[in-house]
């Protein structure tokens, strides 16, 4: 589908384009093919001959990404504590969505930014749990339909580090009020806003936070769209299926070429741009908090 009706996309929206939106287009293009070169392998008779195409390794190609989720969900065993997890979503508001497509990077990082200090400082509360807790959080841009909607997932520990060094636990299940954790972000997510040239939220137990990671390990490798929910490509429009949320029943949506890849490629993240991140105990900088909590 990129190959027959991208160019003529780059001819009309070229100029609108991000770069990083462009090179997916570009490298989506030439995967599995002899542009990229590959290897032809052989059985031990020399007639059996297979060949095997190089990927083009893009973060947004549903080809180059299914086997990493794994060994990301391996390496997080490893951050789990012996206490109730939760699994917290936080979303950009409709209101401000049409300027997040236009300033991925900026919305994105503040998004990341603003919820996480809301996070700590509630935390820090000796009413909610007076220590330090700690984050693993994921942006997810897209819905089933393929629609703009950028939010992040968190993990979070039942707990948290006093400042004399001590775990002061969360309960079993229940972590943070949500209303004022609501208006802590909000204001936080208006300050960093404001600080750029640019002008919901629930929490639930997710037991040792095990089945949270495998619920999101897909979608840090996933891309928006993969190829099996493509029907169809026919008279220059894309036929691909979605479940609504709602009634958890699966539909099908036919749109033109141009405009599927529109939707495609607005989820595509700006260039090195981390969608992973770890903070409080959790932070790549507080190893030794994180000795500590687990003593």
């Amino acid at each position: 589908m990129f190959r027959i009706h991208g160019p003529e996309d780059r001819a009309q929206c070229g100029d609108r384009r991000l770069p990083s939106h462009l090179r997916a287009m570009q490298d989506l293009e030439r995967c599995r093919t002899e542009m990229l070169g590959g290897q032809v392998y052989h059985g031990e008779t020399r007639r059996a001959y297979h060949d095997s195409s190089h990927s083009c390794k893009n973060r947004h190609c549903p080809k180059g990404q299914q086997d990493q989720a794994e060994p990301w969900l391996d390496n997080q065993q490893r951050l789990l504590l012996p206490v109730p997890h939760f699994m917290v979503t936080l979303t950009l508001p409709a209101e401000l969505r049409a300027l997040g497509r236009r300033h991925q990077k900026t919305l994105d990082n503040i998004l990341f930014r603003s919820s996480s200090e809301a996070f700590q400082e509630l935390a820090l509360d000796p009413r909610c749990i007076g220590g330090r807790i700690g984050m693993v959080g994921v942006l997810h841009p897209w819905t089933r339909a393929l629609r703009y909607h950028p939010h992040g997932h968190y993990i979070v520990a039942g707990g948290g580090l006093s400042a004399e060094g001590a775990w002061r636990p969360s309960r079993q299940a229940f972590l943070v009020h949500v209303n004022p954790l609501s208006v802590l972000f909000r204001a936080k997510f208006r300050a960093q806003r404001h600080k750029t040239d640019l002008f919901p939220l629930v929490d639930e137990p997710v037991g040792s936070g095990e089945a949270a990671f495998r619920y999101l390990a897909p979608y840090i490798f996933r891309v928006a769209i993969s190829n099996n929910r493509i029907v169809k490509l026919e008279d220059g429009h894309v036929t691909f299926q979605d479940k609504e949320s709602a009634t958890d029943q699966t539909q099908s949506s036919t749109v033109p070429a141009e405009e599927f890849i529109r939707r495609f490629l607005q989820h595509g993240l700006p260039h090195r741009f981390i969608n992973v991140r770890y903070d409080g105990f959790l932070s790549p900088g507080n190893r030794h908090l994180r000795t500590r909590v687990r003593a």
